[in-house]
């Protein structure tokens, strides 16, 4: 059974088998997914980020959903530009999906439509929250692994980041702003204009 489109105007492509699509074709899905995108992928980042609400804790005293949320609402308390904020929202947002690379899953998100600096903070920061660990059970771990970067633009933004934004947004007892708060700036981040691929690339 074919799925609904978005819209009643559109139109399904011709086949099934991409192989045997046609010009036509091609320009149709190319025009519709441009609008398909630009009305539907802040919610679907918003959906991804809500669905994790319920989730357990194994160990912190807040899931990563209430973690992200009070993330958000330090820096808009702060005083932090929309983008900031946003980024504080969804610095995590891969954290359970895939953890290893969680850093890099939200910068690919957020890359076409935030600021290098941020770009660079989230590829980074789970090396520079080991600056943070204190006691730790493995004697391996580097806690200054993040000096390897010092004297790099974005150093600063990235240790403020993790010890006002990252490291400090754990408290049970914080009153976080609901996630409606923040939807309309993610829609607002995910309105602009995407960053071509190749600046993309160049940071």
């Amino acid at each position: 059974m074919r799925t609904p489109l978005l819209k009643s105007s559109w139109q399904y492509v011709s086949t099934s088998d991409m192989e045997r699509m046609t010009a036509t074709d091609w320009r149709r899905l190319d025009e519709q997914r441009a609008v398909y995108r630009s009305e539907q992928q802040a919610d679907q980042v918003l959906r991804q980020l809500a669905v994790q609400q319920d989730d357990a804790s194994f160990g912190y005293p807040i899931n990563n959903y209430r973690h992200c949320l009070q993330s958000a609402t330090l820096a808009h308390r702060d005083g932090l530009d929309e983008g900031s904020v946003v980024v504080c929202l969804l610095h995590d947002i891969g954290f359970d999906l895939c953890p290893p690379v969680h850093g890099e899953f939200a910068a690919a998100l957020l890359r076409p439509y935030v600021d290098e600096r941020h770009v660079w903070m989230l590829r980074h920061h789970q090396t520079f929250q080991d600056f943070h660990v204190g006691e730790h059970y493995d004697p391996a771990l580097d806690r200054n692994a993040r000096e390897r970067w010092r004297g790099h633009p974005h150093f600063e933004w990235t240790a403020a980041f993790v010890a006002r934004y990252d490291m400090a947004a754990m408290d049970p007892g914080y009153d976080c702003a609901p996630l409606e708060f923040f939807a309309p700036m993610v829609r607002r981040v995910f309105a602009r204009p995407p960053k071509p691929a190749i600046e993309q690339e160049a940071g």
